[in-house]
């Protein structure tokens, strides 16, 4: 029995190697995995691996279109997550010529299904405050958010490649968190800042709210997306809608906790904050999650719903005590 060819980009990543993870730990007898990565990504935790690594960009078309041969499935993983300005022509070409490739790639080889990874950040805000859903319109002052733009456009040439024929199926998760002991690569910096929340050592929190899912759980996600998800369809993947501050007394609770009094970012020290971030950003060549852009968004009270995914997908959703758990200890 022939097994099913499954081609994965950002598989060195924080979600890719959760996906790859889990497609190995379900389907190792039935599916073969083809990675895409870089020459110079880190690829050692692959290596031990039953998956063949293709060396590939996604911003080369040509490369793409040979690394895609005779795939049925195609996870497009691979993206770029930065809130600082002098990043945003590396959000376009990442997320968005990035996506235009792959969607190209997977249409030339006939791929039976695209399952993209996109984010709450492409998902419109309601302007009554209410939960947001799939369906949901985008805002215009979402368009001057760099990252917002960007995975914004991303789905549009997604969505594209839908309307060519191609089977695709968006995933669109809150901030990712929680660490699986078993990937190595499950590394981000939303868990480093919740490590430092916990060490007592950073007292301020913004003002907003957000929708917060574990790692593990999107992961799940994708396969599902992958196994029932509905063609041209987004499925927003949030487990835990959270103001920042709560997200702060959850971590105080934990047994070993070093978090002392903690306080609500003025708006006067945030844009500080985001100034410096900014120039740490230039200076640095490297994305800084403390942003201009960064403040802004996380003073906004977002919430997501995640009843599509629920009712679609059949997603049942870590506790997050159980994941905040995975990130301190």
């Amino acid at each position: 029995m022939l097994k099913s060819s499954i081609v994965i980009t950002g598989a060195t990543g924080y979600i890719g190697s959760q996906v790859v993870l889990a497609l190995l730990s379900r389907y190792s007898r039935e599916v073969k995995c083809r990675v895409i990565a870089r020459k110079s990504s880190d690829c050692s935790f692959l290596m031990s691996l039953p998956v063949d690594i293709v060396w590939a960009d996604i911003l080369d078309p040509l490369a793409l279109n040979e690394a895609f041969k005779g795939a049925e499935t195609v996870f497009h993983c691979a993206g770029l997550i930065s809130y600082t300005r002098n990043f945003r022509n590396a959000l376009y070409e990442t997320n968005v010529l990035g996506t235009r490739n792959v969607v190209n790639a997977s249409l030339f080889n006939n791929v039976r299904r695209l399952v993209l990874t996109s984010s709450i950040a492409a998902v419109g805000v309601p302007e009554d405050g209410s939960s947001a859903s799939e369906s949901t319109s985008f805002q215009e002052w979402q368009r001057r958010n760099g990252y917002m733009e960007a995975k914004h456009l991303a789905e549009l040439e997604g969505l594209r490649g839908f309307a060519e024929g191609l089977d695709v199926v968006l995933v669109n998760p809150g901030v990712v968190i929680g660490v699986d002991p078993q990937n190595l690569s499950s590394v981000s910096s939303s868990n480093e800042v919740l490590r430092l929340i916990y060490q007592g050592r950073l007292p301020l929190f913004p003002s907003g709210s957000t929708g917060f899912v574990d790692v593990r759980d999107v992961a799940d996600a994708h396969i599902a997306a992958w196994e029932k998800g509905r063609s041209g369809e987004r499925y927003i993947v949030v487990g835990h809608n959270l103001s920042f501050q709560e997200l702060v007394s959850r971590i105080k609770s934990f047994e070993g906790s070093r978090t002392g009094q903690t306080f609500m970012v003025p708006d006067g020290l945030g844009l500080l904050a985001g100034l410096g971030g900014e120039c740490w950003s230039m200076l640095s060549n490297r994305p800084s999650f403390i942003s201009l852009e960064s403040i802004r968004i996380s003073s906004r009270k977002l919430e997501y719903s995640n009843m599509r995914s629920v009712q679609e997908l059949s997603l049942r959703y870590r506790d997050l005590p159980e994941t905040l758990k995975t990130i301190i200890t």
